[in-house]
């Protein structure tokens, strides 16, 4: 038995190398032979619906410091207040105003027939006297809900709130119902279907795409339905994760992880497929020339793969939670997705024959239209004029980088939402008529034996309208305090900082600042320390997996270094579209990071796709020549894979937040110039111009091969 056999490790890694025909041809046998191939389609269909059947849902937390940055203030507030007496109620408030002028004394009367109202309508939650603001332009009244309520039953409560709020009201007089009950109840409508109108919109654009890609009538139905049940199957291991190791997830995280397993999926499913229709033109049995493709395409897809699944994991270094959960679920759907595409898409291609690809059904001894095609033909001029189409192509990526200069980060609470919400709205009136921060003062914890003192030192604090002693278990006690400034904003940012250092030099308080606004600032500043931290990681990942794959320095800097250029360009263009077109306020501090991840991890898919087939070619042909080959051959389908995924990703755009529509945007506009502008363009020309030395210190770097005839078609069938 070799080492091989006994250690798998060591053979995953030399396949990633490209080193190990063995484990290749007995994968490509497993999947692709003439009885297996059933026995892996009905093992498929078994634990699939295995796998849907006894997946579960997913454990989502009801703590209110799971979304919260790991070790903050805020973090510690929001565990500590749990022991207050408040900690069972989840305020929501009624605003009442008269747009475009101000209340009446009969506006002010009928105020308190309403508070009656919804105190009979809500016996189980105490309902505030009406506050009339001293110029009259708004009015507040507080109703304490219940904590516990899960978010279906939230909404239904809030929008029963609402009913009766706006109930029997003189004419021109507004109701709006804002706070925290109403903000987790509109992002719970937000949501509201959203995982069936994401996977519908998904898997239509998917299926468009493929369509188009193949002008197949059912072709493209095998490579969809794979992906698909993948996609659930998927769903499944994460509900488990969820429910075995910690993990929570929400919405946007099952979301984002949708998309990753349909627009990683279907890119390899795309190579696989391109390399199998290449090599039935060259072999007459289908088996064998679908396990002629898998060992042609396999590693580079299992590169790939593994270079998306290494880079989602360096996000359990984040200390954000939500971007520890994208990054934990992501890996486990991309090792889903490669499974399905690797192993369950070739037996089931092969199930069906050559007719399949009708009306384009490849036959053998066929020439290959891709060598002569027009990628093959953009590939010999780009070699031709190397220096000119990389200096064009660095001053593309510049232009469209320098909007990164003028990107403002953070996104306040009332900013998240793309189309307007009432509880945004009900914040922006009551900010009218009252200090900005009347309705969600920071809470500041302290002893309770220096509440009072703490009180005092908030009051100095610059920016602090008032600061008031509040309940207490008898040990610690809040004190709520009122900011001046807008939700949000950079004021409002400085003055919580301001007011953690009087707070904290109150001597034995132990104060904490917590509260929205303060989450909202250790939000940002964890989400800048997760950048500094897991954006070096990814690099890292990524050029071990290169280096591993190439066995060339040179060639692997470079293609990191093009993907980054992708990225810069990618958020300086995002950043243009979101001011002038979305006209959004800022960006969303949590997007940097995970365009990043995406854009390089998904990113250098392309690359590896090229330069992998490049490394074939040149080793026969020599590396111009073999450029131009790669280029010919894999021009259609990474145009094709990057154009999905691109789409794919941009589905994100269906559900009405902005920090999803942002994401997708960039990781959109960032595929897009990858796919059209760095991997047709720009890395050719830069390996032109290097020549062999692009493959330094791997032997083809050492000596460029004589230029051989490489076999006709019929000749390779025969052989």
């Amino acid at each position: 038995m070799t080492v091989a056999a006994r250690h798998p490790i060591f053979s995953i890694v030399e396949l990633l190398g490209g080193r190990s025909s063995g484990v290749g041809d007995r994968l490509a046998g497993l999947v692709a032979g003439r009885r297996s191939k059933w026995v892996v389609v009905l093992l498929a269909l078994l634990v699939s619906a295995a796998a849907l059947a006894l997946g579960g849902s997913p454990r989502v937390s009801q703590e209110v410091t799971a979304a919260l940055p790991s070790g903050a203030d805020s973090t510690e507030v929001a565990a500590l207040q749990q022991r207050l007496p408040s900690a069972s109620v989840d305020p929501a408030l009624i605003v009442y105003s008269r747009p475009g002028g101000t209340l009446t004394d009969a506006d002010v009367a009928a105020l308190g027939e309403r508070a009656d109202a919804v105190t009979a309508a809500f016996p189980d939650s105490p309902v505030s006297p009406p506050v009339v603001a001293d110029d009259r332009a708004a009015a507040l009244v507080s109703v304490s809900l219940p904590a516990d309520l899960p978010t279906a039953e939230l909404g239904t409560t809030v929008e029963r709130l609402r009913a009766e709020a706006a109930t029997d009201l003189p004419d021109g007089l507004r109701a709006q119902v804002t706070g925290n009950a109403a903000f987790t109840a509109d992002l719970g409508a937000v949501f509201e279907g959203a995982d069936i109108t994401l996977l519908a919109a998904t898997a239509l654009v998917v299926a468009l795409l493929l369509l188009l890609t193949y002008r197949s009538p059912w072709l493209w139905l095998v490579p969809l339905t794979v992906i698909a049940v993948g996609d659930q199957v998927a769903a499944k291991v994460v509900a488990v994760l969820t429910r075995t190791t910690g993990l929570t997830v929400d919405d946007s995280t099952v979301g984002i992880t949708s998309v990753l397993v349909f627009g990683a999926g279907t890119n390899y499913a795309l190579l696989l497929i391109a390399r199998y229709r290449e090599e039935l033109r060259r072999t007459e049995d289908r088996h064998t020339a679908m396990q002629r493709a898998l060992r042609s395409a396999g590693p580079a897809v299992l590169a790939s793969s593994g270079t998306v699944f290494l880079a989602l994991l360096t996000l359990a270094a984040a200390v954000t939670p939500g971007s520890r959960s994208i990054g934990l679920a992501g890996a486990a759907g991309i090792a889903v997705a490669v499974v399905y595409a690797l192993v369950v898409l070739p037996a089931a291609l092969v199930l069906f024959g050559r007719g399949l690809f009708w009306p384009f059904t490849p036959r053998l001894g066929q020439p290959d239209p891709t060598r002569s095609g027009p990628w093959s033909r953009i590939g010999a001029a780009v070699v031709r004029y190397p220096r000119r189409v990389a200096v064009a192509s660095v001053i593309v990526l510049g232009v469209l980088a320098t909007g990164t200069t003028a990107i403002s980060a953070g996104l306040s609470l009332t900013e998240q939402f793309r189309e307007p919400v009432e509880s945004a709205e009900g914040l922006e009136t009551l900010a009218a008529g009252f200090a900005a921060g009347t309705a969600d003062p920071a809470a500041v914890i302290t002893s309770a034996a220096t509440a009072e003192q703490v009180a005092s030192a908030a009051r100095a604090v610059p920016g602090v309208d008032a600061a008031t002693v509040g309940e207490t278990d008898g040990d610690l006690t809040q004190v709520d305090v009122v900011l001046d400034a807008r939700p949000g904003s950079e004021q409002s940012f400085d003055t919580v900082r301001a007011l953690r250092e009087a707070v904290a030099a109150v001597p034995g308080s132990d104060a904490l600042v917590g509260g929205t606004e303060a989450t909202e600032l250790d939000a940002r500043d964890a989400a800048a320390r997760d950048r500094l931290v897991v954006i070096p990681l990814v690099l890292a990942v990524v050029l071990v997996v290169l280096l591993t794959l190439l066995r060339a320095v040179v060639a692997s800097v470079l293609l990191i270094l093009t993907v980054i250029a992708s990225y810069a360009a990618a958020m300086g263009a995002g950043w243009l579209l979101f001011r002038t077109l979305f006209d959004f306020p800022a960006l969303d501090a949590g997007v940097p990071l995970l365009a990043f991840l995406f854009l390089v991890a998904l990113g250098v898919d392309y690359n590896i796709f090229l330069v992998t087939r490049a490394r074939e070619e040149a080793a026969h042909a020599g590396t111009r020549a073999g450029m131009v080959t790669a280029v010919a051959v894999t021009g259609g389908v990474i145009t094709s894979a990057g154009v999905l995924l691109a789409a794919v990703f941009a589905v994100l755009g269906v559900l009405p937040l902005i920090t999803l529509t942002q994401l997708g945007v960039i990781v959109g506009l960032g595929v897009l110039l990858d796919t059209l502008l760095v991997r047709s363009v720009l890395v050719p020309a830069l390996v032109s111009m290097l020549d062999r030395r692009f493959w330094w210190p791997s032997a083809l770097s050492r000596s460029e091969p004589e230029p051989t005839r490489q076999p006709a078609p019929l000749e390779t069938a025969r052989s």
